[in-house]
């Protein structure tokens, strides 16, 4: 798979060796002046020195797409000055990676790419990207959260060797960095390690010097420039870390997942009925929380444009919104043949693009509150379980969406009038796996009076 990772430091050289050695195609973006710290072990030293070897990888500088294919070509990762990440628009990647690092979001959207990992801090998934990669030392490290963010940045570094904050070099004033011990030095707590802005900086422990700003950098003061480890070993000096490839190891697991969907699932959307327990109005059209109640529904499928998604529905003004979003509209003039005519069209659209499809996510247009994050989670369990029907439900009570495995589609087409697929569930209990949602995501807008509930007031 093509993928960009943003950011070129220690830990995204990590991932990016997983993915590389995983045989996937990466480029990777930085910026003009990287303050990478563990600089021995990071891609991003290409920027000032032209190429960086990490381990059994080389990292070239390049200017532009057509130096990028070159060194691709060549087997090595390239690495180009591109703050916002520009090169997208010519890369097109599969996966974007945003291992930037900086504790929050700098512009990564879930629409940048067909699926986007944040990492660390400052991302929730199902908001701004697909899932997120835990970064915090601990039992969770690593971890792939496709519901909710990391944990947040408590401003204390990790333990390691038993020193937190003492192992860490900071800038003693603002100016330019001249280090006076090199990584993979033995140093004692006391002893002058650098010098910023004129002003001498000393070891706060004794130890190894594991990572050194390069020399020449414009720093400021308490500017983390460097980190000593108590376990003394060179070796770890001029090696990924053990944190970097825990989350390495959790961002190839995401894009392998990704992979394992990627094709394979539709979506579509049901919104065709004729509102009769509303009152006589069109309760799609309806406002809620400031637009159209099936804006909603639209807008949390932004984030899943590279799969096919259809939108079956008799009213034009939902049908102009879709194809401005990019879906398929497949037009019923007939709703009250029942909610089973909606499905059975969605479903020959489906197969009508891809006759090989494994899966079909059947979707409502009533449930302002459902959530990427569970959309997600939907698609993911039906990859890892084929033949099964995967089912949202909060503490055992069923609900929308639902994916329908391909072999429950003869099932799907002999359905009639307003029966949908509940009838077939009851049948087969065991062939049910269930995503747990929140009850907020389930809960559709039936009558009027719902619309009042607080709970959905943004």
């Amino acid at each position: 798979m093509r993928i960009l990772i943003r950011g070129a430091g220690d830990l995204a050289t990590g991932i990016a060796s997983r993915l590389y050695h995983g045989g996937h195609q990466i480029i990777m973006t930085e910026i003009a002046v990287p303050l990478t710290v563990r600089r021995m072990v990071a891609f991003s030293r290409a920027v000032y020195e032209g190429r960086a070897e990490v381990e059994d990888m080389t990292g070239i500088l390049v200017h532009s797409m057509e130096e990028a294919n070159a060194v691709i070509q060549d087997g090595d990762i390239p690495i180009i000055v591109d703050e916002k990440a520009e090169i997208v628009q010519k890369y097109k990647p599969d996966v974007i990676v945003d291992a930037i690092l900086a504790k929050k979001n700098l512009g990564t959207r879930m629409t940048d790419a067909p699926f986007v990992i944040g990492v660390g801090p400052g991302f929730t998934a199902g908001l701004d990207c697909h899932c997120v990669v835990e970064t915090k030392r601990g039992h969770t490290l690593g971890m792939v959260l496709y519901d909710g963010s990391a944990i947040p940045n408590t401003g204390v570094p990790g333990n390691i060797g038993g020193f937190t904050t003492e192992r860490l070099i900071r800038a003693g004033g603002n100016g330019l960095i001249e280090p006076v011990a090199s990584i993979g030095d033995m140093v004692e707590k006391g002893q002058v390690v650098a010098v910023t802005g004129g002003q001498k900086v000393y070891a706060q422990m004794s130890g190894i010097v594991r990572g050194m700003l390069q020399p020449g950098v414009q720093v400021w003061k308490n500017l983390k420039i460097g980190d000593i480890d108590a376990r003394c070993e060179k070796f770890h000096c001029f090696t990924i870390s053990d944190k970097a490839r825990s989350i390495g190891g959790g961002v190839l697991e995401a894009v392998t997942g990704f992979e394992n969907i990627r094709n394979k699932y539709a979506i579509v959307v049901l919104a065709a009925g004729r509102s009769l327990r509303f009152g006589g109005e069109n309760k799609l059209l309806t406002t809620v929380s400031g637009k159209p109640l099936y804006e909603h529904t639209l807008a949390r499928l932004e984030g899943f444009w590279d799969f096919s998604r259809f939108v079956v529905t008799g009213y034009h003004e939902i049908e102009k919104r879709a194809e401005e979003l990019g879906m398929h509209s497949v037009i019923n003039l007939e709703p009250e043949l029942g909610i089973s005519h909606s499905i059975q069209m969605g479903l020959k659209a489906c197969l009508e693009e891809n006759p090989d499809i494994q899966g079909v996510l059947f979707s409502v247009c009533d449930q302002p509150k459902l959530h990427p994050a569970t959309i997600q989670r939907l698609l993911n369990t039906a990859g890892l379980h084929k033949g099964q029907i995967i089912c949202t439900a909060n503490q055992g009570r069923p609900g929308n969406p639902v994916l329908w495995d391909r072999k429950f589609f003869p099932k799907l087409m002999s359905l009639s009038g307003d029966n949908g697929g509940k009838q077939i569930m009851a049948e087969i209990p065991e062939k049910i796996r269930y995503v747990e949602a929140h009850a907020k995501e389930l809960h559709d807008i039936d009558y009027k009076s719902d619309i009042s509930d607080l709970d959905y007031r943004e």
